[in-house]
């Protein structure tokens, strides 16, 4: 017994901020919100203030924040990957300032438009590219474009084509839940299983081939997982690459969605010099630009084609509307993210996870281990013993999120990537809390 209660206090000490002062302080109680100190209160600087990495201001902060004051919205610590469900990422200071001062000047969207989507070009060696609402809107305008061109009439007749040519090929392999978007823009989706029966069904009528960029990784319908759980692939799956080269022989445009697939900053150029005509890229995940942005990027001639359908114009994307504040936003954080130290930046998010990891490991019945995920970096997968700990992954998800602070992570690993310094602290003393409990009620 006196051993166990020494480990105890051993690994308690290991945290650099004591989570029993932590709970006596009685900060974590109502979590609300995840906002920069003194973001909405009177007096409030217009600049966006400075994030605090103090546990205990955070955890404050988490209390009384903008979302709670305006609407009683409880944001929550995104333990989890970068989902637009879950508003993306958090865009770094320097996009917030830009965004502010872009909000002083008007500005001829079509000009903005067209310089923002020529330095794009610029730096994923594309032709062209477009700013889009979102990557979804990148597939729906992407799909429009490949169906009409700068055909006039084709395009005020969409969603509703009355030509023949308007499939959209997919291997089954690569379908997932956002292909309604080449329904919505009136094309008929056409599913092949196997690598001949792919090759096989793209006939006179095809439009467009699809390959999303996640297959590699087999994530298709599910976020990064462990490595070590990772399944060899099954050989009859087309790799993007080889979708690329199908499409390019046949001569029927390619469309490489790889809205998450960042890092590596490689990707921004791989799949555009392997040749791709079209790629989607996510604005509001790993570049941290506004959660609402996207990026179409490609052959010039479909990007022509894709601005007629986007927002200024009156095509079918006319509703998907991107602000000026969210282009330069965008372009802010683009720039930024091509300069960062890739490298550095991932080691940062594994040193958390093993600390993360390290503070977990005495409670008994649950294992936390330090796993490398299909995406090349660390995160923390948790299992337990449910004899010891007598909840469902689904139950312990809930729990963590209606507690205090909320938390959100997807029931299997305990992410990092989002954490900012000292949320890992507050992270980590939630869990041992938690699952302490839980032990001590069994």
């Amino acid at each position: 017994m006196t051993q166990n209660t020494n480990n105890k206090s051993k690994q308690s000490n290991k945290l650099s901020w004591n989570r029993r002062e932590f709970l006596a302080t009685g900060a974590i109680a109502g979590v609300a919100g995840i906002m920069a100190s003194g973001c909405a209160k009177a007096g409030a600087p217009e600049t966006p203030a400075v994030r605090s990495s103090d546990p205990e201001v955070i955890a404050t902060n988490l209390q009384d924040n903008v979302y709670t004051q305006l609407l009683g919205v409880r944001p929550h610590i995104g333990a989890h990957e970068h989902l637009s469900s879950l508003s993306g990422s958090r865009m770094p200071p320097e996009v917030m300032q830009a965004m502010a001062e872009a909000n002083n000047y008007f500005v001829d969207m079509n000009d903005l438009h067209l310089a923002a989507g020529q330095r794009i070009a610029e730096i994923m060696g594309a032709e062209d590219a477009l700013i889009t609402a979102g990557g979804f809107a990148a597939l729906m305008i992407g799909a429009a474009a490949s169906l009409t061109g700068t055909d006039t009439e084709r395009i005020k007749a969409l969603p509703h084509p009355t030509w023949s040519k308007k499939d959209c090929l997919f291997q089954k392999a690569h379908r997932f839940f956002y292909d309604n978007a080449f329904q919505y823009a009136g094309m008929n989706v056409v599913e092949a299983d196997t690598k001949s029966a792919f090759g096989a069904a793209i006939t006179d009528k095809t439009a467009l081939i699809f390959g999303l960029a996640s297959v590699e990784k087999q994530t298709a319908v599910r976020p990064p997982f462990p490595a070590k759980h990772r399944k060899p692939t099954p050989p009859e799956t087309l790799m993007p690459d080889e979708i690329i080269e199908i499409g390019n022989r046949k001569g029927v445009p390619v469309m490489i969605d790889m809205a998450s697939d960042l890092p590596p900053v490689a990707n921004l150029t791989r799949f555009i010099k392997a040749g791709a005509d079209l790629v989607v890229i996510s604005g509001g995940k790993a570049i941290r630009g506004p959660n609402s942005t996207g990026i179409l990027a490609g052959r010039k001639d479909l990007i022509e084609a894709a601005r007629l359908h986007n927002a200024p114009k009156n095509g079918i994307g006319r509703g998907m509307k991107v602000g000026k504040e969210e282009i330069i936003g965008l372009m802010t954080a683009l720039e930024r993210y091509i300069k960062l130290d890739e490298t550095e930046m991932i080691a940062g998010w594994n040193k958390k996870a093993q600390w993360l990891a390290d503070q977990l490991q005495d409670i008994p019945g649950l294992q936390a281990s330090y796993e490398m995920n299909t995406f090349g970096y660390a995160d923390v997968e948790l299992t337990w013993d449910e004899s010891i700990i007598p909840l469902s992954r689904e139950e312990v998800m809930k729990r963590l999120k209606d507690g205090n602070p909320s938390i959100i992570y997807d029931a299997n690993t305990v992410r990092t990537m989002q954490l900012e310094e000292g949320e890992e602290i507050l992270v980590a003393n939630r869990l041992r809390s938690f699952f302490e409990e839980e032990i001590k009620k069994g």
